[in-house]
């Protein structure tokens, strides 16, 4: 009953629909630029275009527009499955248009804009761009043994054809492009420094393997600084032959990379291993419910140092301990205002004191570097 009434919580919040409609607007845009895409190229080769929906349409259309014979629909079943309708609306041939397709006149060697059928579908989970002669899991057999059309996209040499396979991917490239250049150009770039991350680094297992520890801060890589975790800085530092780090904030050591390191941090990456990641600070957020560290009293900006006997400098020691103390109360020390306090506080049987973390960018000191418009758009295209 809990579980049933968790669901109705969920899908019965403002948040979840608020959450949904982002996804769904931010999905319509990658696929409507994704779709225009193959579009474009497929105009720009005088390939035809048979119909270009941004969403799904299974049994009928919101909108349906085909421009070439004026004709515009709402909420309109498709064509092949409305009785009253022929097959397909390019089975209408208007005889006042001397390109229309079923003109014996027409050699069709061209195409326009207007042969294509525009539309709205009902599903919006995506979209799709029909291309005349392009095979897909679509594409019934017998169109394949009939001679390939001049307009069609198998009768196109290869170099075309590629281009109007890849406009879709092309194009999302260049929205990323252009989405960064805008982001940079209107509120700058955020970023932690590897010196201001005092915690240092989490690093995965080719990175231990190389000599990295956890905790170590970042210097420079074959002597030339680092700055931030950035494409440039972490392609400096996989490429490099050393890297110098910080170890126990006293410590200066340099760490010597095998040649190979690049391929190996590749692989792993592939695996779904991250190479490394800055370290989350134990500082609470906040304390959730009537669970163990709200019954003790801890606050929000409280820095967690140790738990029991083990020391928390990041949320990896902080969860082994927890694991360890599971279903017991133990001392934990913190720091409040600059001071050390210690209470008893109550680990649940799962391991949790019941506490949100704060995000390392409000524990860290965050840079914020500006751009104007000039070099917003190379910024852009090197982080698209």
């Amino acid at each position: 009953m809990n579980f049933i009434n968790n669901i109705v919580d969920i899908f019965g919040s403002a948040t979840f629909w608020i959450k949904a409609l982002e996804m769904i607007l931010a999905l319509s845009l990658l696929v409507i630029i994704h779709e225009f895409g193959h579009y474009s190229f497929a105009r720009l080769f005088k390939v035809r275009v048979e119909k270009f929906y941004m969403f799904f349409n299974p049994k009928f259309s919101i909108l349906r527009w085909d421009p070439k014979r004026h004709i515009l629909d709402l909420f309109k079943r498709n064509p092949d499955e409305d009785p009253k309708d022929p097959k397909d609306l390019k089975d209408l041939k208007d005889p006042q248009d001397p390109q229309d397709p079923q003109d014996p006149q027409d050699d069709n060697s061209s195409s326009s804009w207007r042969d294509t059928i525009y539309g709205i579908g009902w599903v919006p989970l995506g979209g799709y761009c029909s291309i005349a002669g392009m095979i897909d899991e679509t594409t019934d057999s017998s169109q394949l043994s009939e001679k390939a059309q001049p307009w069609e996209f198998r009768s196109r040499p290869a170099w075309q054809r590629f281009f109007i396979m890849v406009g879709g991917v092309l194009f999302n490239f260049l929205l990323a492009m252009v989405i960064y250049a805008g982001i940079v150009y209107a509120v700058g770039e955020s970023y932690i420094r590897f010196t201001d991350a005092t915690e240092g680094m989490q690093f995965g297992e080719v990175a231990h393997k190389a000599g990295f520890m956890d905790g170590d801060i970042l210097l420079a890589a074959d002597g030339k600084p680092l700055e931030y975790y950035n494409s440039g800085d972490l392609q400096a530092m996989l490429t490099a032959h050393t890297v110098t780090v910080l170890r126990n904030h006293t410590d200066t050591v340099a760490i010597q990379l095998p040649n190979d390191f690049v391929f190996q941090a590749n692989k792993a990456a592939e695996d779904g291993e991250p190479f490394m990641d800055y370290r989350m600070p134990v500082v609470v957020e906040q304390t959730q419910g009537n669970m163990g560290a709200a019954r003790a009293g801890l606050q929000s900006g409280d820095r967690i140092l140790a738990v029991a006997n083990d020391t928390t400098p990041s949320y990896s020691e902080l969860t082994a301990a927890l694991t360890a103390a599971k279903g017991t109360t133990v001392p934990v020390k913190f720091l409040r205002d600059g001071k050390l306090m210690q209470r008893d506080v109550a680990v649940d049987n799962d391991g949790k004191l019941g506490i949100q973390l704060r995000s390392p960018d409000k524990v860290y000191n965050v840079v914020v570097k500006h751009y104007n418009l000039l070099q917003s758009i190379p910024r852009g295209i090197k982080m698209g």
